[in-house]
């Protein structure tokens, strides 16, 4: 075996590779700050190719290696806002990419690599591979492979993300703690160094972690080498150094004398917002986009049900996003030239910023994510999409949103709010994740679809012809829910003196003559919250009559925190003086008012929280983080958080930790199984001080979602009834004899009701059978998703009792249903069937002879769906449910792929699995 070593002098690691006889080769990273790591690849030409660019990357990166000036400001390179090393302070930036071609990857890695490592084109020049290697294994400032990433992600949000957990309330600010939603300016930039990104379709791109979803849901994620343990341990090693710690201190230090080097300069934003009703633009937006004599330095345009089609509706492409995207373009404001910043589309909503091409280099840090508030996260009809980003030195994020319909629905609206909120995360590269709150300027726009508390049309327009708006918006619902702070607390609204925007007869100015004559609502709006904000205009636009909604647009004068470059350089130049005397003569030291936490009586899908103080108790700024134990690669358990898990304090600042416990589908099966329990240590490490212990405690009430169907099959009581050491072998006793006759119907035929498990799960029979019996003619059932109170109420029920009926309203019990499917730990499809299911898909005989080799239970159950979901589509006229929706909805959770699955599901795959169900749907009844 022969033995190769590389050593990487700024991580302090050593890469050894060995190559022995055998087809294998071992790839062994060993350092001094990081755990050793063993990497297989096979002995074969790629995996050779592979080591030679690894080499070659190690001796470019050491012939890079210069010494810094003293006492020079780290200049952060574009890509990363994070400080650089002081030995890596005067390299200059190479991670920026000009132009409008897409970065491509590397062909000659091995395959699980390939698809990782990232390249940048200029022109027709491709990067050297060996560079975007050292750049994957942490030896160069830049990370370029999150580029393509990032773009891909948000660029159509073509892929169903899985459910999210309820909306967890936003934290409340805390004084004094450190909010990185602002990267602190860099010292003036060299020309030759550029300091704004550019991608594919010439937007600002900022790295983001691939595929990561807010919450407590940890999805799964395509293999990547930015998420290997190798790439992760030696940013760990760079970061945990001494340097680092060093220059994340500076930058926190930074922040807190902000005000001593900027100055205050105005810009005019020009925020919009159209509902288009799936229509197509059938005239020029300039009389929405241009109706100010001079051109807005930003323009944030958020577009509602842009495109209504079925294949819309489940996240695939829409054909419409482009054709109003160039609408909005040709219609800028002619008196400046406009660079896309991005552009992001959940479904109908899609919203687009642009900035003046003057100012396009003092935009940075920008990320894009959405949320949808469907029933079920599945569909994104719901919800909203946001872009964020910092200009000069002050952070933005911009919201567009479509919350629940209909009159009655204000309570839907405020949970979407809240969902969007709690659930609405920005992942900027080695930051703390950043919520909406976290921005110094927050605009929130889009159809809101809050409406009047008058339900006589004629009364409305009545009080509109004698310009009574005044009166009328005493009864607006979204005036009201902020007045009594259920929604929209913090932020503010201009005054409307516009009539209402919906609703009208498409392409006209009338209002709705339909059958159904809707009253007259504010249903678009535009609310802020930030400081230095003043609204200058407000207003609708009545000249475009292309939908039933009428476009809303306000212009904003928005004070901007621009840096002094010479004042800047004084303060730092200060801090560092400072903090060079104090290292030398103090250790940082942190006081903890609680270290033991008891959490009792956990439940499914329930938030529980906790909280308690640190105090900086020393003489120097300190850094504290939750670190991982030995052996594990998360600081906690899959159903543990804490927030904020990392920040700054300075001496005798005190911050308020919450310690959050959420049991969610990921977690509640090995809960259920007394595989895992509520216990866990938190490590609060203190950089150059000493670790903190915090215990964690508590007990869980077992539930039926989480439960395999063999072991609920077997359960005459409920789950809540029975020791977690029996769940697999259960027996008969005499609490089911008083309610034999709830569930007699569902013994095996011809077999002593003792003895023998239940054909399907008495759950699935209850919540079905009250779908069935109450539901059929629901509108919009498993369309409209349920309320969290009545959620957790039905959970409950099922868990301690066998109830009579169900409590909560008919989309609450729809989408319990939904929840419990995917909660189970095996789909009913098995797993193993998987592949197969997807193969006999074009053939219904196939399909059938398939089912027939389910388990019992996993095989009735199926049977018993389907003729429940044949049965809804006989009402179809009344709770508008189509085939492809249902299917869509169900082969998700039904036929779900083995969470070890190689590769990603692909669209092929879904929309095979989605035929398969269709053609129980479409076919005669089942045995």
């Amino acid at each position: 075996m022969v033995d190769y070593y590389l050593f990487n002098p700024e991580a302090e690691e050593a890469l050894l590779i060995d190559f022995p006889a055998d087809t294998c080769v071992r790839i062994r990273v060993r350092g001094e700050r990081a755990p050793e790591l063993l990497l297989e690849l096979q002995d074969d030409e790629r995996t050779h190719t592979f080591f030679s660019q690894v080499k070659r990357a190690k001796q470019q990166v050491e012939s890079k290696v210069t010494t810094p000036r003293a006492m020079e400001p780290p200049a952060p390179a574009p890509l990363r806002a994070v400080p650089i090393p002081p030995q890596r302070a005067n390299k200059t930036a190479n991670a920026v990419v000009s132009g409008a071609n897409p970065p491509k990857s590397t062909s000659a890695l091995p395959p699980n690599l390939n698809n990782s490592s990232s390249t940048n084109q200029a022109g027709t020049d491709r990067r050297d591979p060996a560079k975007s290697l050292a750049s994957d294994f942490g030896f160069e400032d830049n990370f370029n492979h999150t580029l393509k990433v990032e773009e891909k992600k948000n660029q159509q949000n073509r892929l169903v993300a899985s459910r999210e957990p309820p909306p967890v309330p936003p934290l409340p600010p805390r004084k004094g703690s450190y909010t990185p939603s602002n990267p602190l300016p860099p010292p003036p930039v060299p020309k030759d160094r550029a300091t704004a990104i550019q991608g594919k379709d010439s937007s600002f791109i900022t790295p983001a972690k691939q595929d990561f979803r807010p919450g407590f849901e940890r999805l799964d994620r395509s293999p990547s080498w930015s998420d290997s343990p190798t790439t992760n341990s030696m940013r760990q090693a760079m970061f945990s150094s001494q340097a680092g710690q060093r220059e994340y201190l500076i930058k926190h230090r930074l922040g807190k004398k902000e005000k001593e080097y900027v100055d205050i300069q105005n810009f005019r934003f020009f925020t919009g917002t159209w509902n288009v009703n799936g229509q197509s633009p059938d005239s020029g937006l300039e009389p929405w986009l241009c109706c100010d004599p001079e051109p807005p330095d930003v323009y944030a345009l958020g577009f509602q049900e842009l495109d209504l089609s079925t294949e819309a509706f489940f996240y695939l492409d829409s054909s419409k996003e482009q054709i109003w995207v160039e609408s909005v373009e040709r219609s800028l404001h002619p008196k400046a030239k406009y660079k896309k910043v991005r552009i992001i589309r959940l479904v109908g909503m899609m919203l687009v910023v642009f900035v003046n091409k003057l100012h396009k280099n003092h935009i940075k840090d920008v990320a894009a994510e959405h949320v949808g508030t469907g029933i079920m996260g599945k569909m994104g009809n719901k919800g909203g999409v946001a872009v964020r980003f910092v200009f000069h030195n002050t952070s933005f994020c911009f919201v567009n949103s479509h919350l629940a319909a209909h009159v009655e629905d204000f309570e839907r609206r405020n949970q979407d709010y809240k969902d969007i909120c709690a659930r609405m995360t920005f992942h900027l590269l080695d930051y703390p994740p950043l919520s909406i709150v976290k921005h110094d300027v927050v605009i929130w726009l889009g159809d809101l679809n809050y409406r009047l508390f008058v339900y006589d049309a004629a009364e409305v327009k009545q009080l509109i012809s004698q310009n009574e708006l005044k009166k009328l918006q005493e009864c607006d619902q979204l005036n009201i829910q902020r007045q009594t702070k259920r929604a929209f607390t913090d932020f503010m609204e201009g005054e409307i003196n516009f009539v209402p925007t919906y609703k009208y007869d498409a392409k006209t100015d009338r209002w709705d003559s339909s059958g159904k004559c809707r009253v007259p609502a504010w249903c678009d709006r535009i609310l802020w919250r930030g400081s230095n904000v003043k609204q200058l205009h407000y207003r609708s636009h009545m000249e475009l009559q292309t939908s039933d909604h009428k476009p809303v647009s306000s212009l904003f004068n928005i004070g901007v925190k621009v840096v002094n470059d010479l004042r800047y350089k004084k303060v730092f130049e200060e801090i560092v003086r400072i903090m060079d005397r104090m290292e030398n003569d103090f250790l940082p030291s942190l006081s903890l008012t609680q270290r033991d936490f008891t959490f009792a009586n956990v439940k499914f899908r329930q938030l529980m929280r906790e909280r308690f103080l640190i105090t900086n108790d020393g003489q120097v700024p300190c850094h504290f983080a939750f670190i991982p134990k030995l052996n594990d690669s998360q600081y906690c358990k899959p159903w543990l958080r804490a927030e904020p898990s990392d920040g700054f304090l300075e001496p005798n600042e005190t911050l308020e930790i919450y310690l959050e416990v959420y049991v969610s589908k990921d977690s509640v099966t090995l809960l259920n199984s007394g595989e895992d329990s509520i216990e866990d240590i938190l490590v609060l490490h203190l950089d150059r001080g000493k670790d903190y212990f915090i215990t964690i405690s508590g007990n869980y009430l077992p539930s039926c979602f989480g439960t395999s169907l063999e072991t609920l099959c077997r359960m005459k009581k409920p789950i809540r009834e029975i020791p977690i050491t029996k769940l697999i072998d259960l027996g008969e006793d005499s609490y089911m004899e008083k309610e034999k006759s709830k569930v007699n119907f569902l013994m095996v035929d011809g077999v002593g009701t003792e003895d023998k498990p239940l054909k399907i799960p008495k759950e699935v029979w209850l919540l079905v059978n009250h779908l069935f019996t109450k539901s059929c003619q629901q509108e919009d059932l498993f369309q409209t998703p349920g309320l969290q109170e009545e959620l957790q109420s039905i959970i409950d029920c099922l868990d301690t009792s066998i109830p009579d009926s169900i409590p909560g309203c008919n989309h609450s019990v729809a989408e319990a249903l939904l929840i419990f499917l995917e909660a189970l730990p095996e789909p009913v499809v098995c797993y193993e069937l998987y592949q197969r299911c997807l193969e006999c898909s074009h053939d219904s005989r196939l399909c059938k002879q398939l089912i027939s080799q389910l388990p019992r239970a996993h095989r009735n159950v199926f049977r018993y769906l389907m003729a429940f979901l044949r049965e809804l589509l006989k009402h179809s006229h009344n709770n508008n449910l189509t085939a492809s929706l249902i299917a869509t909805l169900f082969a998700s959770l039904l036929i779900r792929p083995p969470p070890n699955l190689a590769v990603r599901q692909t669209s092929q795959d879904r929309q095979r699995a989605i035929d398969f169900i269709l053609g129980f749907l479409m076919g005669g009844d089942e045995e």
